[in-house]
């Protein structure tokens, strides 16, 4: 739908004001306030989404995020989830609440399109992004079946990480997870296909990182799924090994997945699915990622999630709400993650214009504060990169 140029500046200057207050206002759980809505990055021009967050070693806070064009400046009908001008890009913060206005880039892929740079910092303060990309090709491209394409001519590129030792100042890359046995899918370029997927990928204390991939393979019926399966790495993500299948059915399909360990040490996927209402599922293993028990549903919608551990070994669980009222939402679970389907929804916010918002990804800002960076739209407007701050006791 074409907007006027008025429309849209008088979007751009709502939107550009350092603070918005959602229409919530609903009671919170004991401890818990919401302290206020922040618009971190927006500009008209792009389309911006998918972000993550960390603290550096430095005390700085990083955001990333994957910025495109906005393809209604060109004419054009829309704007979709993939483009060949999709970079990842980053910003800065002291204070988690003012950011740099303008930002960097992190890293564009030779190839194609890059989407949702996901951030993890390491205990020694080493930076991992991983993300995956679409390579956009010309009519007379030839490519195998086994290549899983999105409208035609954009075919998949699978997954890759980069690398930083220096606080994110530079970036190493791209490194090439292996290929997951099993998965039928392969490059355009005809070689099997790097493991993928957006999540948080997770430093247990034993100093492995665990990331839960999604892979395609013919189930007991012969035909295609995705499921999850986790991969580790023993040497700060240079190199990854297959550890175990996370979540694998003949109907539901499980994606987009973020891994935690929890104080006792059982390892954990909070799991998107598809074909499944859009419940929220949950795999757990108590071996160290060596085998998983039987997935199930955690009883609620919405996705992707992320997991945070706050000071007292609580979790504060993040996930986006693609239903009427659109908007954040999130719980705080127990130590263990155990009381998933008990535990009060905290709706942070139901203002959204569409479903086409989320991706939430939450980071502590000092002891009892919170932000919750996310992608969001205001009446279908631009997409751009909010956060809401939460006071948590």
């Amino acid at each position: 739908m074409k907007r006027t140029f008025s429309a849209a500046l008088l979007t751009a200057l709502l939107l550009s004001s350092p603070v918005l207050f959602s229409q919530h206002t609903g009671s919170y759980p004991p401890g818990v306030k919401k302290i206020r809505d922040i618009v971190i990055y927006n500009d008209s021009a792009y389309y911006s989404a998918f972000p993550s967050v960390v603290k550096k070693k430095d005390g700085e806070f990083l955001l990333a995020f994957r910025r495109a064009p906005n393809r209604a400046i060109f004419g054009e009908k829309g704007t979709t989830h993939v483009d060949p001008n999709s970079y990842l890009v980053a910003m800065t913060s002291k204070d988690g609440e003012s950011w740099t206005q303008e930002p960097g880039l992190l890293y564009a892929h030779a190839f194609g399109g890059s989407q949702d740079p996901c951030l993890l910092r390491l205990k020694d303060g080493t930076l991992l992004c991983a993300s995956y990309g679409w390579a956009f090709l010309r009519p007379e491209a030839k490519s195998s079946e086994k290549v899983f394409t999105h409208g035609g001519n954009v075919a998949f590129l699978g997954g890759y990480l980069v690398r930083s030792t220096d606080d994110g100042k530079t970036w190493q890359g791209p490194l090439y997870p292996p290929h997951v046995e099993g998965d039928v899918r392969e490059t355009p370029m005809g070689k099997p296909l790097p493991a993928y997927n957006r999540g948080a990928l997770y430093e247990g204390k034993n100093g492995h990182i665990y990331w839960s991939v999604a892979v395609s393979a013919p189930n007991s019926e012969g035909k295609s799924k995705i499921g999850n399966h986790l991969l580790v790495s023993k040497d700060k993500g240079l190199t990854w090994a297959y550890s175990a299948p996370v979540a694998v059915d003949d109907k539901v399909v499980f994606n987009e997945a973020s891994v935690y360990e929890t104080p006792k040490g059982d390892i954990i996927s909070f799991l998107r699915t598809a074909d499944f209402e859009d419940f929220a599922c949950i795999a757990r293993s108590a071996d160290g990622g060596r085998t998983f028990s039987k997935w199930q549903s955690m009883g609620f919608k919405g996705h992707p999630l992320q997991a945070l551990r706050l000071p007292d070994n609580r979790v504060l669980l993040v996930y986006g709400y693609r239903h009427k009222p659109y908007g954040i939402r999130a719980r705080i679970l127990n130590a263990e993650c155990t009381d998933f389907e008990t535990a009060p929804e905290i709706v942070l916010r139901e203002d959204g214009g569409s479903g086409d918002l989320g991706y939430p990804w939450a980071v502590q800002l000092n002891k009892n504060r919170v932000l919750v960076t996310y992608y969001y739209n205001i009446n279908q407007g631009t997409r751009h990169i909010a956060g809401t701050i939460l006071e948590i006791n």
